[in-house]
């Protein structure tokens, strides 16, 4: 055995041993439980970062846990390759817009680079050391996939679940496409309150507003209808400062008395109140914005100038004719797209939806029937599916991504659709055949493409597809910000394609950062690479780092708190060391120690195995960690090793038979110690077990063993643990103290009568020579 590990050789040598001997395939064929997993498919949008690390190393201890309880585990990987967030990467790698190129030329290079970047992340995950089944790798822009995600579209209209829409809604002019409530970021800006005349028969209103440059797009002002400032108003038209159009002036109880004037500009459409506002009161539509973000031709003085500029302008032509009344400064919440960060408008536009406000009550029912881990963060689920106020616009005006299966009549716009058989299919490359109701033989293929995630909602249904025995699925793994997406989204579609949940259990993961407060980004100029810490401090010790905190709670990050895992790194091998010279002429025969103190490492090791079991069963992969830490730092390293030590070189003095006893004892505990660190350190402990113990157990890996104790908790032997514990610690106190070296002499070495009295007197030899104790009393305790 080598004096050092060397983590670089040995874990890419050990992750081929996995691959070429398939350790870790779902066995279809096994009467095993099985155990199936819910993996987030990550996104191709760039490249992965700690965050990406963290929250999937600790959902894959997990998977290797359950494994190792003899479970059948269905762990699946994918790609989620498709959609705006790969476009995004692609435009801004090749410099290019993908509006100023042909179609197929720029879905070329789409395809092209989700490729790379899947091998990038491929060989990321393996390196380190995931237990995936890559038989089961899915991708969301494969032919099978998309064939679902059509087949599942067309049956949700059917359901009249899917509709078509011409409405209001939430638009990206960064982007260019229709996006979804869930896709909305916050942000606090500082802005002006803008307060203009609107002149209504010889009195004035003023109304304050924030968005000045849709003046033009003024349909009419609203008040509140208890409010006595404004009510001989209502029902009366006013003129509009500048461009000198009279509106109707309506009451509205949302028309909020303390804001502002309480006189309200309702724009087409300046937020998501003008657009409500605009259904309930069927109000006419003025365009003032585009989709690119510029201002309509036909509107004077702003035409073709986009928002801040046109903002800008407006302001500086009010204060001009004397109709800029008072500004004041306010800071507001503006909703910005999360892919941009840009800010959101709301345009009408024809869109796809999937009616999700008439099922609230139902799907906040699924959260009751779902186990969530950690549970505070059911809250952050109900809090979004109370607060929805838009159905779900499925539909994207992008270019890489699956096509929806429709076609429109020419003539009459009528949707009509694909037949099961021709999917999946491309609308723009293939023409529809049929005839239309009205008589139209002519039809235009439907150009927009699915939102990403009404592909990745379906990760389940992708699962049974590649093998998956049976829905629900047992667990889902994901990170606490797509509750609202993926989390959400894949509930509603379960339900309502299967009428069941998509899976019994929810493992929420936190963030990483930088520093309190701070996520890790390279937009913050903090991002690390997680591919260049692996090469420099081993994925072992890595993994060991993600097994620090509590699930779901946000983590700090720097190279130094990887120090902690490369010393047990070290310690692991250097006590490997040590047990596998003290049994090279050992080889097991199923006989139990018989002296009280090797019986007891053994019951400890038990404890340790059933504490860290219950906490794993509950998706606590730290606090786990932190209970078989406590076993081999203190209870095998600093205690047991310490004690046994002299027993294993001297046989001449102690006598075989009580050498025997230890190294029975060294066997079951250090085998036990590495099967439980086997789901956080893979690479060292399989080629720990491969150096001895495979030889004896039969097992081609350590990851096909039980993750069972090599004996029974009792209470008895644990409590003269404690004792042994506290008089070891006793004595090296006194020697720390007074300057002594630990080989020196110990006056008296005091133990307790009682209980476990007799079992002390049996361990009196091992106490002498690891304390050095010249001579041991006992009083009452």
């Amino acid at each position: 055995m080598e004096k050092f590990y060397n983590f670089a050789h040995i874990e890419k040598e050990t992750q081929a041993f996995w691959r070429e001997n398939k350790i870790y395939r779902f066995d279809p064929d096994s009467k095993a439980p099985v155990y199936s997993i819910d993996t987030p498919p990550p996104t191709v949008s760039g490249s992965l970062h700690i965050g990406h690390l963290f929250s999937f190393t600790q959902a894959e201890i997990i998977a290797r846990f359950h494994r190792m309880q003899g479970e059948n585990v269905f762990y699946p990987f994918g790609f989620d390759d498709n959609g705006l967030p790969t476009e995004r990467l692609v435009e801004r790698e090749q410099g290019v817009r993908a509006a100023d190129m042909p179609r197929s030329d720029f879905i070329a290079l789409c395809r092209e680079t989700s490729a790379r970047y899947e091998k990038e992340f491929r060989d990321f995950w393996e390196s380190l050391g995931f237990s995936a089944d890559w038989d089961l790798q899915y991708r969301t822009v494969s032919p099978a996939v998309q064939k679902l995600a059509q087949e599942k579209f067309l049956e949700l209209v059917r359901m009249d679940k899917a509709y078509l829409k011409e409405s209001p809604v939430l638009w990206c002019t960064e982007c260019r496409t229709s996006i979804a409530q869930a896709e909305l970021e916050t942000a606090d800006r500082e802005t002006t309150f803008n307060y203009l005349p609107f002149l209504c028969g010889g009195e004035t209103i003023e109304v304050a507003t924030t968005r000045p440059e849709l003046l033009f797009g003024c349909v009419c002002l609203f008040v509140h209808p208890e409010d006595a400032r404004y009510r001989r108003f209502i029902g009366k038209t006013a003129r509009v400062p500048l461009y000198d159009f009279e509106v109707p002036i309506l009451a509205d109880e949302k028309a909020d008395p303390e804001k502002g004037t309480g006189a309200v500009l309702c724009a087409t459409f300046g937020d998501s109140t003008d657009a409500a506002w605009y259904a309930e009161h069927d109000l006419p539509y003025r365009r003032v914005l585009l989709p690119d973000g510029r201002i309509a031709p036909e509107v004077p003085y702003l035409a073709g100038l986009r928002v801040p500029a046109a903002r800008a302008e407006i302001l500086r032509l009010l204060e001009e004719k004397g109709l800029l009344l008072h500004q004041e400064t306010l800071t507001h919440t503006v909703a910005l797209h999360e892919r941009c960060g840009r800010p959101v408008e709301i345009l009408p536009s024809r869109q796809w939806y999937i009616d999700i406000l008439r099922e609230k009550d139902r799907f906040l029912r699924a959260a009751d029937e779902i186990r969530w881990y950690p549970p505070q963060m059911k809250s952050r689920y109900t809090a979004w599916v109370e607060n929805l106020k838009w159905d779900w616009c499925i539909s994207r005006q992008r270019y890489f991504g699956v096509p929806f299966p429709v076609w429109y009549c020419k003539s009459c716009g009528r949707p009509v659709f694909a037949a099961p058989e021709q999917l999946p299919v491309n609308p723009i490359e293939t023409p529809y055949t049929g005839t239309c109701a009205c008589g139209c033989t002519e039809f235009l293929p439907e150009t927009a493409v699915f939102d990403t995630w009404a592909t990745s909602s379906l990760t389940p249904l992708i699962n049974a597809q590649n093998g998956l025995p049976a829905l629900p699925m047992t667990m889902r793994t994901q990170a606490h910000e797509i509750i609202r997406t993926w989390t959400f989204y894949t509930i509603v579609r379960s339900l309502y394609h299967t009428g069941k949940l998509p899976w019994k259990e929810l493992m929420i993961c936190g963030f990483v950062l930088a520093k309190p407060g701070e996520k890790m980004g390279k937009s913050k100029g903090n991002a690390l690479d997680p591919a260049a810490l692996i090469e420099k401090h081993s994925a072992d010790a890595l993994r060991y780092w993600t097994a620090g905190a509590k699930l779901g709670t946000d983590t700090l990050f720097s190279e130094k708190e990887l120090d902690g895992a490369k010393r047990f790194l070290t310690k692991l091998w250097n006590a490997a060391k040590f047990v596998f010279a003290r049994l090279s002429d050992y080889a097991p025969d199923g006989a139990a120690p018989i002296l009280p103190a090797d019986r007891w490492i053994l019951a400890r090791c038990a404890e340790a195995a059933e504490k860290a079991a219950a906490l794993l069963r509950v998706y606590e992969p730290g606090p786990a960690r932190r209970e078989i830490d406590a076993l081999f730092w203190h209870d095998f390293c600093d205690d047991y090793l310490e004690l046994v030590k002299d027993r294993l070189y001297k046989p001449e003095i102690y006598g075989e038979a009580a050498r025997r006893s230890a190294q029975a004892a060294l066997y079951g505990a250090f085998l036990c110690i590495l099967k439980l660190y086997a789901i956080y350190v893979p690479h060292i402990t399989e080629h720990l077990y491969g150096l001895y113990f495979r030889q004896f157990e039969g097992a081609l890996s350590i990851h096909r063993l039980r993750w069972d104790a090599p004996a029974e908790p009792d209470d008895a032997l644990l409590r003269f643990g404690a004792i042994l514990h506290e008089a070891l610690s006793a004595a090296r106190r006194y020697k720390a103290e007074r300057g002594l070296s630990h080989k020196a002499p110990l006056p008296c070495l005091t133990l307790p009568r009682g209980e476990a009295e007799g079992w002390l007197r049996e361990t009196e030899p091992d106490l002498r020579a690891c304390t050095a104790a010249e001579r041991i009393e006992y009083t009452a305790p």
